[in-house]
């Protein structure tokens, strides 16, 4: 098929990598401009800009997509289907309508739950064992078209943002490119998201990450992996900020009737404190102007007594 491939992280990279390698004629990949970075303010390409150059493929970076001179160049180049994966735009009606086969959209979970910005984190953070890519027909709703194709994995216990991120990449290449071949062969039945279904993803912010101790232990672990590794899930200690990157809930030691936050005991490899609802051991960290570390490196320089209490300001 011929394709213009819409998409800008590294999320969208992988679907773009399945598709040159299912045999797919990418003809243009239309990306987000550059953005400087650094002291330097050097121009870093997108990630799916980088593999389009790596494979010689057309490159479109209209600062706005909607408007007619992005709409007149995004004409000039053939496609049967345009495959939409984080593009980071809002397509117009007029773009929707311009292939033949309409726009196929990409999205990282399970519609209808999810719709919006940061499904992947959301999946984690409301402790779901499932989640997945849905393939759909887009419209001019966000994220509300016809659901055509659908493949799940589990989210592990242990998942944080960046490992599940990285599973749903490589699926969505799967889904993707098998969608494409059901297509062409009229095998996708279109399904309806159904008025009220599901549930909005709103976009992860900085101001996300404090931790609140008061919440049950499980709550606070799910927070510390959907925020891993950004905006990142942090705290107070003795007058600093500290990260916490890896923990996980402690269903053994009891915390009842001691103050959230509190710490209940330190032993070679964790620091273990008192949520709202049993106890958290907090196994990886960094406090403000130190490298991230486990706890062991971390226990190695600063003595942690039990009794002292985080977030405290």
């Amino acid at each position: 098929m011929k394709i213009v491939f819409m998409g800008t992280p590294e999320f969208a990279r992988g679907a773009l990598e399945a598709l040159t390698e299912a045999g797919h004629e990418i003809t243009a990949v239309v990306t987000q401009p550059d953005k400087a970075k650094g002291r330097s303010k050097e121009l870093i390409p997108t990630p799916v800009k980088a593999c389009a150059l790596e494979k010689g493929i057309p490159v479109l970076q209209p600062r706005r997509i909607k408007t007619p001179e992005a709409v007149a160049q995004l004409a000039e180049y053939p496609a049967d289907v345009y495959v939409v994966a984080a593009f980071g735009q809002i397509l117009s009606q007029e773009i929707l309508d311009m292939p033949p086969l309409g726009c196929l959209n990409i999205h990282a979970s399970l519609l209808p739950k999810y719709r919006g910005a940061s499904p992947i984190q959301h999946a984690i953070l409301e402790g779901e064992e499932k989640t997945g890519i849905t393939v759909m027909q887009m419209d001019a709703g966000l994220d509300t078209g016809d659901m055509l194709y659908k493949k799940e994995i589990p989210v592990e216990p242990e998942d944080n943002y960046q490992t599940l991120h990285d599973k749903l990449m490589a699926l969505g290449g799967q889904a993707i490119v098998e969608a494409l071949a059901l297509l062409e062969q009229g095998k996708l039945t279109p399904e309806k998201q159904g008025e009220g279904s599901g549930c909005y993803a709103s976009l992860i912010g900085k101001d996300m990450g404090r931790i609140d101790f008061s919440q049950p232990a499980a709550v606070i672990d799910r927070k510390i992996r959907a925020l891993t590794p950004w905006p990142s899930a942090f705290t107070d200690y003795r007058g600093k900020q500290l990260k916490i990157w890896r923990a996980a809930p402690d269903y053994v030691t009891n915390a009842f009737g001691r103050a959230p936050g509190e710490v209940l005991k330190v032993d070679k490899d964790a620091v273990t404190v008192a949520a709202g609802q049993g106890a958290l051991r907090i196994l990886e960290l960094q406090l403000e102007g130190k490298k991230r570390m486990s706890a062991h490196d971390f226990l190695l320089g600063v003595r942690v007594t039990p009794g002292e209490r985080l977030g405290q300001q």
